[in-house]
């Protein structure tokens, strides 16, 4: 079958087989193979139908990425796209949009007797525990006519997760799965002391090594050598030779331990003819440090002159003023850049821009890089295989790792893709058995983190009776697996039960039996008690009535979605209505970002911002406001230190002027653009809020255009 003029890959064929024959189908395949062309192909049929359809994603980047493909594609007049940020042609028959977008509109009750079908990529994030249950919603709302296509990562529990898909969707979801890369992957460590090597090459010069550094503690450090060297003419060794120039060392002496930097591991990448690299690193400070410090010691450029003439003309035509400053600027220009989810929105999209053009030959990134986004490399780089998760330093997921290693490797362009582990030999016994759960593609199973948000509660309530809400929360992914066990536990205990007779060993297993059933019993009813805890929270602080029906706090609360039971106790107490319009824009960006240690700001609260961030203090801690925090276990955003820096933005101060207040070891700039956006989405709501008093409505909608602009407006 071909499509597009390129023959299909037998997975490709067989998933749009599925969807001619009017099935939905999930599609689970390693990053790189092409799983995205079925979703292609559904786009495509649907429109030659005369049918609308929705691409959905998890990230803003990749639905504006999928927008841009798609206006190429399809003409810009057939495809619109709708974010948080933006809504461009909200009408047109091919929408892209993130996955909260389209529970919204469900929960709105759009209309959807024209749409054929919604592509729903890296479905996998059904169980990201903050975002999850919106995949989960979606799944449910979506009328039975509906086709789905699913793109996932590998997952060791694809029938079960099919299965349920097929349940609540009322109609068959065929699975696909390729597990072969087209383009295969060659792993490789990186060392100071040993240089490049594979891995069977590394387990065993690394453990000798640290057996040499344990009966020789004492022993005195030689140069630096190299395990599988390459010399000045350029000629492979595996005798573990040392490096002309740069000195020798006894293979058999200790390494330096955790000396092996990101240049140590780009200057092998680059000797190999290995570029174009993406190298991962876990912070953002991390990535333009490491970016940065090559500009700075690899002096020679990456690009010749006719591709740096094109990034000098491209900067001078995308020029984003006094974000790009004069070092990033010359970075730029030899090649090298660094991309994170802080960057300045304009700067962010440029270097993916400069990076589908093939004009960045090392790029230092953060996972966000990884997510969906067409940009492969020849190479990827792992500065580790442990990263902060805001708790703890966790090795990466088998997921994880492999959605970044499956950068590597361009088809149609590369033979093999390199991934490159920077690694010293001290680390190896703690790293190992991580390393080997990759190779092993021992996967996370996809589970479920279905919680529904207080707005949700409130619209459910609003739209359907509770026998119909018990439904609804029972087709969830996480009501189904706990009635599955729960029909586990009872199948145990009728066993334990039907062999029961006289004497201890009998009374043992009655007991069992006993204590199964009520697991049983709590596992079948857990869904349904967590919404029931939560109305019934709701009822407790007034916000509805004896029998559900809606009192001042569940009418505001319909219409939040941000910050939800704070923002509708500062509506109800009226507080929000004692503030000028700039201060009120400050008080929702304090809402709706958090401010990380490493940033501190210099700005000041003045005496009436104090004395507002008291008053809001005291309904941040009270009972309402508390109580919802210790039923969803999710922590409630106040940071008042940010009332001075929205006040500003809605004053027309320019974004360059605001990060001069900013003092952050790395670029803040595009995490303050994501809180204002999150300010104007929430100001949006209250506009919502506010719609039965025209007047306030109408001041609202008048702050909300002058807060919408530059780069909070960027599509990046």
């Amino acid at each position: 079958m071909d499509y597009r003029g390129l023959t299909l890959d037998p997975f490709q064929a067989q998933a749009i087989q599925h969807l001619q024959d009017g099935r939905s189908v999930l599609v689970a395949a390693p990053t790189g193979t092409g799983k995205t062309l079925v979703a292609d192909w559904m786009v495509d049929r649907a429109l030659e139908a005369g049918r609308r359809v929705i691409y959905t994603a998890p990230i803003k980047a990749l639905s504006n990425q999928k927008f841009r493909d798609y206006c190429r594609l399809h003409g810009e007049q057939t495809v619109g796209l709708v974010t948080g940020d933006l809504v461009i042609r909200r009408e047109a028959p091919c929408l892209v949009m993130t996955t909260e977008i389209l529970r919204n509109m469900l929960l709105a009750g759009e209309p959807l007797d024209e749409l054929a079908a919604v592509v729903i990529d890296e479905i996998h994030f059904l169980d990201d525990r903050e975002r999850g249950t919106v995949w989960e919603e979606v799944l449910i709302y979506l009328p039975p006519h509906v086709r789905i296509v699913a793109l996932s990562a590998t997952l060791p529990n694809l029938e079960d997760f099919s299965a349920w898909l097929t349940h609540v969707r009322g109609h068959p979801v065929e699975v696909v799965i390729e597990r072969e890369r087209a383009v295969p992957l060659d792993f490789w460590f990186v060392s100071q002391g040993m240089g490049l090597m594979t891995p069977e090459e590394w387990n065993a010069r690394a453990t000798q090594a640290a057996r040499s550094q344990a009966a020789a503690p004492d022993e005195p450090r030689g140069g630096r050598g190299r395990g599988r060297g390459r010399g000045r003419d350029g000629g492979r060794g595996r005798d573990g030779g040392g490096r002309g120039g740069r000195g020798g060392r006894d293979r058999r002496g200790p390494p330096p331990a955790q000396r092996t930097h990101p240049i140590d591991l780009f200057r092998e990448v680059r000797r190999e003819d290995w570029l174009p690299m993406l190298y991962f690193v876990f912070s953002r400070h991390d990535a333009e440090r490491f970016a940065k410090a090559l500009a700075f010691r690899f002096r020679a450029d990456l690009l010749d002159e006719r591709q740096a003439a094109e990034v000098g003309a491209f900067l001078e035509e995308h020029d984003p003023g006094p974000a790009l400053d004069e070092e990033l600027r010359r970075m730029l220009l030899q090649g090298i850049g660094f991309h994170h989810a802080g960057l300045h929105v304009s700067l962010k999209a440029i270097v993916e821009q400069l990076y589908e053009r093939r004009l960045l030959p090392c790029l230092f990134c953060t996972s966000t890089f990884a997510l969906g986004i067409n940009m492969p490399a020849r190479t990827v780089g792992f500065h580790g295989l442990e990263k902060f998760d805001g708790q703890a330093v966790r090795p990466l997921p088998t997921r994880g790792f492999m959605q970044k290693a499956g950068r590597a490797g361009r088809r149609g362009m590369d033979e093999h893709g390199h991934v490159v582990i920077r690694m010293d030999p001290a680390e190896w016994p703690t790293m190992r058995p991580i390393f080997e759960r990759y190779t092993r593609h021992q996967y996370e199973p996809v589970r479920s983190s279905f919680n529904l948000s207080w707005n949700s509660v409130i619209k459910l309530l609003e739209n359907h009776d509770l026998d119909g809400i018990r439904e609804i929360v029972d087709k969830s992914f996480l009501s189904w697996s706990l009635a599955r066990r729960s029909h586990e536990h009872l199948a145990r205990a009728e066993a334990l039960e039907g062999r029961s007779g006289d004497g201890e060993a009998s009374k043992r297993d009655l007991k069992e039996a006993r204590r199964l059933r009520r697991r049983a019993e709590h596992a079948h009813d857990q869904c349904w008690q967590e919404f029931e805890d939560k109305r019934r929270f709701l009822q407790q602080i007034g916000y509805l009535g004896d029998g559900s029906d809606f009192h001042a706090g569940a009418k505001v609360l319909r219409h939040l979605q941000i910050a939800e039971l704070l923002m509708t106790e500062l509506v109800l107490s009226g507080l929000i209505e004692d503030v000028d319009d700039l201060t009120l824009f400050g008080l929702l960006c304090a809402l709706t970002n958090d401010v990380p240690r490493s940033v501190h700001l210099n700005t000041r609260l003045d005496r009436r911002d104090r004395e507002l961030a008291t008053a809001v203090y005291e309904l941040r801690m009270s009972e309402a406001v508390t109580g919802a925090e210790r039923i969803t276990r999710q922590p409630v955003t106040w940071s008042p230190d940010l009332i001075p820096l929205g006040r500003a933005w809605a004053r027309g101060v320019p974004l360059d002027a605001l990060l001069a207040d900013v003092s952050s070891s790395s670029d803040w700039s595009g995490s303050l653009v994501t809180g204002l956006r999150r300010a104007k989405d929430l100001l949006g709501q209250l506009v919502d809020v506010y719609a039965d008093i025209p007047d306030r409505a109408s001041t609202l909608r008048r702050l909300l255009r002058e807060v919408s602009r530059d780069e909070v407006e960027v599509v990046d």
